[in-house]
């Protein structure tokens, strides 16, 4: 079942990089009393997702901040050290989902073995408020339009 607007997030395992490596991410304090802009993507160096998806929210991160956004954060279905290496210097937080635990939780996930990717997250992009999915815009396949930071910012007002 895909998760819907008003749903709590799932406790999951996510892993982020930090400058000690690893680390696993305490899921109530990333998300609790905080409003996180989290974007996925279906693999991090990925065309579309170097080129467009990660590059949107680096653009307007200011922009989504001043509206109310505490955190901009990305997940997909990579390792921490893939993850970190792809946000390094871009100021949005990585969280690995290298088990697809988190897309599988949230009803998400696509079938990549065609491109020899196995089973990765969607395209989605989502409004967390405190641990509750306050917006959840879900791209069809091979599309990139409302999973974008200039969507989400269209969503806050």
């Amino acid at each position: 079942m895909t998760i819907s607007e008003g749903d709590t997030l799932p406790k999951t395992n996510f892993v982020t990089m930090t400058e000690n490596g690893p680390q696993p991410v305490d899921h109530d304090q990333f998300f609790g009393g905080r409003k996180v802009a989290l974007f996925s993507v279906p693999g991090a160096f990925t065309p579309t997702c170097s080129a467009k998806h990660l590059p949107s929210y680096v653009d307007k991160g200011d922009e989504l901040k001043a509206k109310g956004i505490d955190e901009i954060a990305t997940t997909a279905v990579n390792d921490a050290f893939v993850m970190g290496e792809w946000t390094k210097e871009s100021g949005i937080t990585p969280l690995a989902d290298g088990n697809g635990e988190f897309a599988e939780a949230v009803g998400l996930t696509m079938d990549g073995t065609a491109y020899g990717m196995g089973k990765r997250g969607q395209r989605f992009s989502m409004i967390v408020n405190d641990g509750v999915v306050e917006k959840l815009n879900v791209e069809a396949p091979g599309e990139y339009k409302v999973s974008s930071a200039e969507h989400m910012l269209g969503q806050l007002g």
